[in-house]
């Protein structure tokens, strides 16, 4: 019951962060930002909108892995980075995009398909030398 309790809170705290996804992705275009922060908002804004996970859903508890832990403390990281005044620049026009739903991410979608063929591809090789 409070393992169950735990993971509640857990997602609603995963929630609350991802609501500044579009925070991140608007800072990580303004020329303020450093380098190194725009770096990590643009892996995490990414990841995030990539309509496809590097590690699917359906793998039973690694899937909920990036949903729960790996996203969140990107973004967490992220804001930690940018200048304070930036982040709250942007929370106004966070809003308006999150209304218009959030922009997908192909070309990342395309790279994680990539890594799950060449490792069924590595994976199938292996194999292949194994029952020979």
């Amino acid at each position: 019951m409070e393992q169950e309790n735990t993971l509640t809170k857990l997602k609603s705290y995963a929630r609350k962060l991802k609501q500044n996804l579009f925070v991140l992705y608007l800072s990580y275009k303004d020329h303020r930002v450093p380098w190194y922060a725009k770096l990590v908002a643009i892996c995490v804004v990414a990841y995030a909108f990539s309509p496809i996970d590097l590690i699917p859903d359906f793998i039973p508890v690694l899937g909920y892995l990036d949903d729960l832990i790996i996203v969140p403390l990107g973004i967490s990281l992220a804001l930690r980075l940018i200048p304070p005044y930036i982040i709250e620049e942007n929370r106004e026009k966070a809003e308006e995009m999150r209304e218009n739903g959030k922009p997908k991410n192909w070309i990342t979608a395309i790279l994680f398909i990539l890594i799950w063929i060449l490792l069924a591809l590595w994976v199938g090789k292996l194999l292949y030398r194994i029952l020979q």
